[in-house]
């Protein structure tokens, strides 16, 4: 586990951004209940108490895609991470929880990101200089752990002006990400499941120096005789 007054990494930075998407999901997941609540288990993260799923399957579908994120993310690949509540009965997507990333070039130096080459058996792009991983940024891993805390807390009171989800619903996580990047042949894609007739709420960012997330949320809109 990193000290609290660690000054953080490029390694460091792609740990703490996959990790808040993994507890923000969780949170969505919970908070909408899209799944039951007592398939969830309270954990202290972020100074707060937090909800993670216990479900096999969801936590296998979720490992993998975080996986994934992590690799795009250290290749400076990923531009937006969306989770899509969809409607089961209706087919609408009623729901667009969007997470814009972007590189920071608050650390030391600039972050330069580049191709590894033109092997063919290359699995991801590689960042340029052997010695930019070891980049130290200026922000130490409790600041952002604070500012992380205050998003979750905007998750969680998010129920108090959503429209309630009057339909069982899925979700889909949709990941953005650069033309270069190396795409897994499971990976298939999307459509961008915007909403029409729809509100939006930002929620706050944070920083690691190296990358820095956008929050927002996007809900269907209701009909005047829904209401």
């Amino acid at each position: 586990m990193v000290a609290s007054d660690t000054v953080i990494t490029l390694k460091g930075s792609v740990e703490i951004v996959s990790e808040f998407f993994f507890t923000a999901i969780n949170s969505i997941l919970y908070q909408r209940g899209i799944y039951q609540p007592e398939t969830f288990k309270r954990e202290s993260k972020y100074g707060l108490t937090v909800l993670t799923t216990t479900d096999k399957g969801l936590l296998t579908y979720l490992s993998s895609v975080m996986s994934q994120m992590e690799s795009w993310l250290t290749d400076g690949d990923v531009q937006r991470l969306a989770l899509v509540v969809s409607g089961i009965d209706s087919g609408e997507t009623l729901e667009r929880w969007q997470f814009n990333v972007t590189v920071d070039n608050g650390a030391d130096g600039s972050v330069e990101i580049s191709r590894g080459g033109n092997d063919e058996n290359a699995s991801h792009n590689v960042m340029k200089g052997s010695a930019d991983k070891a980049k130290m940024g200026k922000k130490t891993v409790k600041e952002v752990h604070d500012e992380i805390q205050a998003i979750i807390r905007q998750i969680t009171a998010s129920v108090t002006f959503l429209p309630l989800l009057n339909e069982p619903c899925s979700f889909d996580l949709l990941i953005y990400t650069n033309t270069t990047a190396v795409v897994p042949k499971k990976w298939a894609d999307s459509d961008p499941c915007y909403i029409m007739n729809s509100q939006e709420v930002k929620l706050r960012s944070f920083t690691t120096s190296f990358h820095k997330v956008d929050s927002m949320v996007t809900y269907k809109e209701k009909d005047e005789w829904e209401l």
